[in-house]
């Protein structure tokens, strides 16, 4: 893994790169496991700075029915009314609304969740994992981040439902600038 010293090589205007890309979730289930999961269909784009970070921007707009959790019924139910009800609510958004560095290559990013049609501020921490020119053209920065949220601030699964309150959402992020 290769990652850059200079940060200011990171600014420019990037796309996700989806197949390198994973955005998955944990939360435990029936408090003896932990359910784990991820969303195949998504897209996301962000505005970097390396120099000034508070100036860089980040969103991702993630198809809700993409889910996978690797149990047909158990996707089926999470994609339903009870949960995430993907029929009136198709898409879970991301749109950051700040920047702020954490030391090295750690920054905390903040912005706006929107799930189930509610949206509100979440946290994420994200960490820079690789940074580096493409043997063809341009320049692929990874990225790992996590965020904490709980699933009934936005009004997803009933309550004394067998799955935690809490959600760990979990990105493995490769992201290309041309």
């Amino acid at each position: 893994m290769t990652t850059t010293t200079d940060l200011g090589e990171l600014t420019g205007d990037y796309v996700l790169d989806t197949a390198r890309t994973r955005i998955g979730f944990g939360a435990r289930a029936a408090l003896v496991t932990t359910v784990r999961g991820r969303f195949e269909g998504f897209e996301g784009s962000a505005r970097l700075d390396g120099d000034d970070p508070a100036a860089s921007a980040v969103r991702l707009t993630i198809r809700a029915d993409s889910l996978r959790t690797g149990n047909r019924r158990r996707d089926g139910h999470l994609r339903g009314g009870d949960f995430l009800d993907v029929g009136s609510h198709p898409v879970i958004t991301f749109t950051s609304t700040g920047v702020t560095p954490a030391g090295g290559s750690r920054f905390t990013v903040t912005g706006d969740l929107t799930v189930h049609g509610v949206t509100r501020p979440v946290r994420v921490d994200v960490r820079l994992t690789d940074a580096r020119a493409e043997p063809r053209g341009g320049f692929r920065a990874g990225f790992r981040a996590t965020a904490t949220v709980h699933r009934k601030d936005w009004g997803v699964g009933p309550r004394g439902a067998l799955i935690a309150d809490k959600v760990t959402l979990e990105f493995d992020v490769v992201a290309l600038r041309h």
